[in-house]
């Protein structure tokens, strides 16, 4: 497990704390919620750079773009 720390302004941070929203459960699934939310609009802004290309990825372009997803998600960690 890690431990996160955050800096949040006071109000906000005594708003959140007095509706209980520093739960690990709760923290844990809003950050699930996140990156799925981000991992679907990449895949939504893919789709987008692939129909204004205009015209198909060759067999090789598309092994790059492949490539390059995954490189960045290894060094994403």
């Amino acid at each position: 497990m890690s431990e996160v720390v955050l800096t949040l302004p006071d109000e906000l941070a005594a708003e959140a704390r007095e509706m209980g929203l520093f739960k690990p459960l709760l923290v844990t699934s809003l950050f699930k919620a996140e990156i799925r939310r981000r991992k679907a609009n990449r895949l939504f802004e893919a789709a987008d750079r692939l129909a204004a290309a205009g015209e198909p990825m060759s067999e090789e372009e598309v092994m790059a773009e492949v490539k390059a997803v995954r490189e960045e998600r290894r060094r994403r960690g």
